[in-house]
Formats: structure tokens, sequence, C-alpha cells
């Protein structure tokens, strides 16, 4: 586990002492691509936000790229929910990719012809290069959560995480973030996203981490997404398997 992006060995994670995930065994290497599966409420962006050092760990052992979580955050990009940001907020496209670089550029220093190029690609990755100068509230949601992949990436993190980065994003745009993650993993980068589309979990991952209060299963798609242990992680929601796709109906 030394050697991994994540190692999470009998972790639990919470707050004021009070544990809201428990029994995380994680160890997940580069290029590796993650995916967190649970009801609403079962710790997912919780786990993501212990990942960056934001939530403490109670009880365990957890690395990020071989340190503690929060001294990691410098190497590791987060793309939160759009629904977390304003909007309105009068900043162009090409501005929010540029807060990627701040931490390269340093307070108060112009942005460097090679901050202004990596900003350019990223918004070229994801599609919206010709958008660099729209308003960022006026872009649809999808596109909105383009800007912030690509924000993500100018950061050149070692690490992604996503926060249900499909949530109210057209087909497109969802389309579009798979290809750019699907490319970054396989140039090393380690991604770690939530989600509530088994379809996404199964076609996307290398692993699947089931969840809902502690951690259910873990493994590949196949291994992870059983009928039995989303029925046990759902909380006996009815669960139909039909040609090798699971799917819930919840009441």
């Amino acid at each position: 586990m030394a050697d991994a992006t994540l190692g999470f060995s009998g972790v639990s994670v919470g707050y004021h002492g009070s544990p809201v995930l428990t029994d995380i065994e994680l160890n997940v290497h580069a290029g590796q691509r993650l995916t967190l599966v649970g009801p609403n409420g079962a710790g997912k962006s919780t786990l993501i936000r212990s990942v960056l050092g934001l939530v403490p760990v109670l009880h365990g052992s957890a690395t990020v790229l071989g340190r503690p979580p929060a001294q990691a955050r410098s190497v590791t990009g987060y793309v939160p929910q759009t629904g977390s940001l304003d909007a309105a907020f009068p900043v162009s496209a090409r501005q929010v990719v540029m807060m990627g670089r701040y931490r390269r550029i340093g307070w108060w220093r112009p942005a460097r012809a090679a901050d202004r190029a990596a900003v350019r690609e990223a918004l070229e990755r994801v599609g919206l290069a010709d958008k660099a100068q729209r308003q960022f509230g006026v872009l649809s949601g999808g596109q909105r959560q383009r800007v912030l992949l690509a924000r993500a990436i100018a950061a050149e993190p070692r690490l992604l995480l996503l926060d249900e980065p499909f949530n109210g994003v057209d087909a497109v745009s969802q389309e579009a973030i798979l290809r750019v993650l699907h490319d970054l993993s396989a140039a090393g980068t380690t991604v770690v996203l939530s989600t509530h589309d088994l379809a996404v979990a199964r076609e996307f991952s290398d692993l699947v981490c089931l969840l809902n209060g502690r951690q259910w299963a873990l493994g590949t798609p196949a291994e992870a997404l059983t009928a039995s242990a989303l029925r046990r992680a759902y909380g006996g929601h009815a669960v139909d398997v039909d040609d090798g796709r699971t799917v819930l109906v919840e009441p």
C-alpha cells in the first residue's frame, strides 16, 4: 500500500468525533479509475472530502500519494458539484480555469505564458475553447461542469476527485467529461468520482466502492455491483438483474 495513490486501512471518518463512514479499505494506484456508489446520504461526499484532508480521520490509517491527506492537496484536483458555486459571480470561463493555476503562479503574481497555455489546453480538452470569454454563469449546467473540470486539469493533478459530476449534465457534456477522464487515467492520473448512475459505474470504473455509512463492497464492477451487495447497501430496495445489468427500483 506504500506506493498507492490512495491507501486507506481500517479508516473511519466523520465530524466532532462521530463517524459518518466506517470500515474503509482502499488501495488505489496511479491511473486507476475508482467510482463511489451509494444512496443519498451514504457518505460519498464525506469520503471525497476526507481524501482532501477536509474531514478528519477518526480511526485507522489514511495516506494520499504517500502523505497525510491534507499534505497532498497541492497535487490533488477537485471538481465540486456545480450547485455549490455561485453562477452569478461575474467571471469568465477562462478566469475560472486560471484559478487552477494559482498554486503555481503564487499570490499577486501575473500569469505566465505557460499558465495561459495550460488554460487554453484545458479548455480545448473539454471542448470549450470557443467559450473562454463567456461569463461562467450563462453557460449551461453541463458546460459549467466542464469548465470546472478544465480548472482541475489546468492544475496538472496526480489525483482527480469529482463529486457527482453528472448531476444536471446533458448527455453531450457527460460523454465529453468521461472521454477526458479516460484520457487522464491513461496518462497516469488517478481518478475518483462519485455517482448515482450504476451504468456509468459499470462502464467507467476499474474499481467500485459501494458505500452507505460503511464500505459494503470494493472490487471490479462485476465484483462490487452484485444484487446482494446492492440490496444490503441500499437498505433492501428492490433490485432486478437483467442481461447482466443491475437496476435499483427505489420507492
